[in-house]
């Protein structure tokens, strides 16, 4: 087999494709495709679509009824049968409703590109289009068949591309994703919380507050007992966070609340924790006699954790390195896709894509400079896995 490109060599290549690389971010960022509204997702689907296709790739269209429709591209290594597959992974949808263009434009400003879904994660999915470029460009001798998946509802839970994405990503021997890195530095997640929401509800009985108040069960007095019950298993130094973020009950101060409700965010940063987590809450009893508790949902994102990312963070440092580069690596508490596909027990390596900031925010916001080097990043853990 010819020898393999090096990391210097593929950033040596796309250095030049700069101006390139963001005609094409500008083309993806202009598209808006808010999560929740299919037609303009399906707009921007076919323009990332068309894209790809310039590049001797076969496309797929993943009909979605009530969402964007999913993106699935592979390339073979040519002329031999596949040795296995890689997965690369992300989305096309953002945060961002419809019309947010005119409020916030793509721009660009003192090094940096601005616009909804830039950061998150519309440039990491140019990078990837240019990592595969390189890889062709450099006749790359690949072992192993590369499948993009860029789905349309990560934003909002990832309902309908949750199955499709584990099933690709048991297909493979290890999946990359293109989710935007973290702080200035560009560093890569090794490991995720998991993430999930419970829904505490408390049914009382209602009863005059003056007439009556003894024949009465007072729901958010209940409440409020469990939420201090809960706080204490706050845990920052395990990972373990409960955030109570949505309390709502009551009609009237004269009439005692016979129902009570809070929202609860649940986070983990190890599985054991997970489970320890869902298990504490649905054994949670009544303090008030005749007061019944209804505990509902759980963790629907399992930890990525460090040890399913270690070897992959380690082959990427050495590839950085390679090309005079630093990467580190960070934990963080969001989740993402590669949460399933890390729980699974498929390796994993996370932020992967744009270096930037202001994720959701007016700011969002690329560092310009970063993005041939990141797609370099890409082509060599591409060529090398």
């Amino acid at each position: 087999m010819p020898e393999l490109p090096s990391p210097k060599e593929f950033l040596r290549r796309l250095k030049p494709r700069l101006p390139q690389m963001l005609a094409t971010l500008r083309q993806f960022v202009e598209a808006e495709s808010p999560s929740l509204e299919k037609a303009a997702a399906d707009r921007c689907y076919g323009l990332i679509a068309s894209a790809w296709r310039k590049y001797d790739v076969r496309v797929e269209r993943l009909a979605q009824k009530h969402r964007g429709d999913h993106l699935r591209i592979s390339y073979g290594p040519g002329k031999t049968r596949p040795a296995g597959q890689l997965l690369v992974l992300g989305h096309y949808d953002t945060v961002y409703s419809g019309g947010t263009l005119r409020k916030m434009p793509f721009r660009i400003s003192r090094g940096k590109a601005y616009g909804p879904g830039i950061f998150d994660m519309k440039a990491g999915i140019v990078q990837a289009l240019f990592a595969l470029h390189a890889l062709q460009e450099t006749n790359a001798e690949l072992r192993k068949r590369l499948v993009f998946l860029w789905t349309s509802d990560e934003e909002i839970g990832s309902e309908s591309s949750r199955k499709l994405l584990e099933a690709e990503a048991r297909r493979s021997d290890a999946v990359f994703v293109l989710e935007p890195s973290f702080g200035p530095r560009g560093l890569l997640k090794t490991a995720r919380k998991g993430v999930g929401i419970t829904e505490l509800t408390v049914h009382g009985r209602a009863s005059h507050a003056g007439l009556a108040p003894q024949e009465g069960i007072n729901a958010i007095h209940e409440l409020a007992q469990q939420l201090a019950r809960i706080e204490k298993w706050n845990d920052l130094r395990r990972g373990v966070t409960i955030n109570a973020g949505i309390v709502e009950g009551g009609s009237r101060t004269n009439v005692i609340p016979e129902r009570a409700r809070a929202a609860l965010d649940l986070r983990a940063l190890r599985v054991p924790d997970m489970r320890s987590l869902e298990r504490r809450l649905h054994s949670l009893r009544a303090i008030h006699r005749g007061a019944r508790l209804e505990i509902t949902g759980g963790f629907d994102r399992p930890p990525l954790e460090r040890k399913m990312s270690a070897a992959l963070f380690a082959r990427a440092k050495s590839l950085a390195g390679q090309m005079g580069l630093s990467v580190g690596e960070c934990t963080v508490g969001g989740g993402s896709d590669g949460n399933f596909t890390a729980a699974i027990g498929v390796p994993t390596l996370d932020g992967l894509g744009a270096v930037g900031g202001g994720a959701h925010s007016a700011n969002e916001h690329i560092l310009i400079h970063t993005m041939p080097a990141r797609a370099a990043l890409l082509a060599s853990l591409l060529a090398t896995t």
